[in-house]
């Protein structure tokens, strides 16, 4: 059996009151119980630390021994509790976080400066994949995910949800006409997702009932390809405004298909282990994350 933290802090203050009775006091414990915890350090130990008397207690070398590294260790963790209070007061440390590229390059990029300067002892490692990644193996705090989430032993916080909208490029749509009746799609390219499945199916309103499924013409793995092959001519899209927030006020892409449109969303949640207590890294993250996504959806 090892010895613990209250073992050697009721060793420590018998010997700094000068007696059991003193040290229970100062400790507001029962004397009884300051008195069998030096015991119990002693029969763990397998030796005397103290000589008692009737009049007086002293250390035995043994006891000088162990308790001058049991003040090193009380120091230690003492010194542990004040940084992690002061971290709660300024967050420190590494963060790791993984989202998909599209949401990384078009959501978080932007808003990391604005959270170093709020917390600049905060090291961000920022890692990107379109696919779903096991935290504890990939060493991840927070995992950012799009789209409905699947029952999971993590906790999710949810940050808010962003439009989906077919688009196209205005070249493309001078080259191949644009589309008035959802039916007219068959005879166009379309660009879809080569997973999920879910993603294919547009949020369009039709002779068939909400939600129109396609047939891609071309699929790609990431939104991001899918963002720049459209912004290339290649074909109609359905993209989550985050994504193309800025393209639709350039111009280079556009709505189409607008009053056939159901108001669909993707939602946005952060997920991460469960802890009784959050550290503060990451919450404070989350928090400004939070904050800053909720002007994104409002603009």
């Amino acid at each position: 059996m090892k010895s613990t933290l209250d073992e050697l802090a009721v060793l420590a203050a018998i010997v700094d009151a000068g007696s059991i009775s003193a040290a229970a006091e100062q400790l507001g414990q029962a004397v009884s119980a300051v008195s069998r915890a030096l015991s119990r350090l002693e029969q763990k130990l397998g030796t005397t630390l103290m000589r008692r008397s009737t009049r007086r207690l002293e250390l035995t070398e043994e006891g000088q021994f162990f308790l001058a590294r049991a003040r090193k260790v009380l120091a230690s963790v003492e010194e542990a509790e004040e940084q992690l209070a002061l971290r709660r007061d300024q967050p420190a440390g590494r963060l790791r976080i993984n989202a998909a590229s599209p949401f990384m390059l078009h959501v978080l990029v932007p808003l990391i400066g604005g959270f170093r300067e709020r917390f600049p002892q905060i090291e961000l490692e920022l890692n990107s994949s379109d696919q779903i990644i096991d935290l504890l193996e990939q060493r991840t705090d927070v995992a950012l995910r799009i789209g409905t989430l699947a029952d999971s032993s993590l906790h999710a916080r949810p940050l808010g949800s962003f439009r989906l909208r077919v688009l196209a490029s205005p070249a493309y749509l001078a080259a191949h006409g644009r589309p008035t009746k959802v039916e007219q799609l068959s005879g166009h390219w379309l660009l879809g997702f080569t997973a999920p499945e879910s993603l294919n199916t547009w949020p369009l309103r039709w002779s068939g009932g909400e939600g129109y499924p396609i047939n891609a013409t071309l699929s790609a793995s990431s939104g991001e390809t899918l963002r720049q092959l459209a912004l290339a001519g290649q074909g109609l899209v359905t993209l989550s405004d985050f994504m193309t927030a800025q393209d639709r006020a350039d111009g280079t892409l556009v709505q189409v298909l607008a009053p056939h449109t159901v108001d669909t969303r993707q939602p946005v949640h952060a997920v991460y282990y469960r802890n009784t207590a959050l550290a503060s890294r990451i919450s404070c993250f989350l928090d400004y994350l939070a904050e800053r996504m909720a002007v994104l959806q409002g603009a």
